[in-house]
């Protein structure tokens, strides 16, 4: 097969969701945040994991999320959508159940003119300038919102991966200033929230690319192995060069191997000549360009040519990767192609 595999270790996410828990203070309520088809790894089979393991509060960015986690969950699990009520949306919503984090006056008219019965949440606006509504549109609407008993209201850290910028303490008081003495539960942090402690930490709390194996969270195990399958492997003479552009040029008699994945695949072109493959802990360096479909590497001192060479193992995690194409761990994973072969382990009681 000349597709790759990507091994997704449903036991692991479980882990690095208990550690967020256990992180988080003891009146708070730990949800999962599996937008973006769970940062790539599957939203159906990580969210079904998490919910058989007691979670029940979900998130997702956009309604059509919403309503395939719906699908796969059930009527019992509350699925928050950050987007709010776009137009477009009023029916899936009201139809699903679906929770919309209400982000301007225009969301609030919307929700309540089209589905004044349903269920809402509030996301407020602390700083970050993205989503939310404002101090003072918040002040306008909240005698309206309020009496209708909104489930949440919520807002999001800028710079929660950075423990002593003062921004967090900026967002922290300024949610305090909009929210103390409502009578609603409250939520604001993510992964990185989490780790800042718990005055952070409110009623619920959100963790996100902490479950994936990603950065802040250091202490997360490692979800995603990406085994990519070695095609053909040649021999190329001191002088001869690789790939497009003449980029990569022999020094020596070399074996060099071509595996079947590239930027199609999510595999950035920045990798191009700086990545590395590893083959059972042996490094292997990648040469020459990183194309559509496939990536060549030196496997000139391997004893044996293996099947497969990892690009994402035990050796390198998510963050390395994104490390070496510049980028964050989490593009690094929602980047991860529909070629892929996905295959799954534990995730059961």
């Amino acid at each position: 097969m000349a597709n790759a595999t990507l091994r997704i270790d449903l036991d692991a996410v479980l882990a690095n969701w208990r550690a967020l828990d256990a992180k988080s203070s003891a009146a708070t309520t730990t949800g999962a945040v599996v937008k973006a088809d769970s940062y790539g790894l599957g939203a159906g089979r990580v969210a079904r994991a998490l919910y058989r393991n007691g979670v029940r509060k979900f998130f997702v960015a956009v309604a059509s999320e919403g309503a395939i986690l719906r699908q796969e969950l059930g009527d019992a699990a509350e699925i928050h959508v950050f987007s709010g009520h776009m137009a477009g949306d009023t029916d899936i919503i009201g139809d699903l159940g679906l929770i919309p984090m209400l982000n301007s006056i225009d969301q609030v008219t919307r929700h309540f003119e089209a589905l004044p019965a349903a269920p809402f949440g509030v996301q407020l606006d602390t700083g970050m300038n993205r989503l939310g509504m404002e101090a003072g549109e918040w002040e306008a609407v909240a005698p309206i919102v309020l009496p209708a008993g909104p489930r949440l209201i919520m807002s999001h850290l800028a710079c929660a991966d950075e423990p002593d910028h003062p921004m967090n303490a900026q967002q922290l008081a300024q949610f305090h200033y909009m929210t103390d003495g409502l009578p609603v539960p409250r939520s604001l942090s993510a992964t990185g929230g989490i780790l800042l402690g718990p005055e952070y930490h409110f009623d619920i709390t959100r963790p996100g690319i902490g479950l994936y194996g990603g950065l802040p969270f250091e202490e997360a195990q490692p979800v995603a192995r990406l085994s990519l399958p070695v095609i053909q492997t040649r021999e190329v003479a001191a002088g001869e060069t690789v790939g497009y552009g003449n980029s990569w040029e022999a020094e020596i008699d070399s074996l060099v191997a071509t595996v079947a994945a590239g930027y199609a695949d999510g595999l950035h072109r920045a990798l191009s000549g700086k990545a590395t493959l590893w083959a059972d802990g042996t490094p292997c360096p990648v040469v020459g360009r990183v194309s559509m479909d496939l990536i060549t590497v030196d496997v000139t001192h391997l004893h044996e040519i293996p099947k497969t060479l990892d690009i994402l193992c035990p050796d390198q995690g998510v963050d390395d990767l994104a490390d070496v194409a510049g980028t964050i761990g989490y593009e690094i994973l929602t980047s991860l192609g529909n070629r892929y072969q996905r295959v799954y382990s534990g995730g059961d009681r």
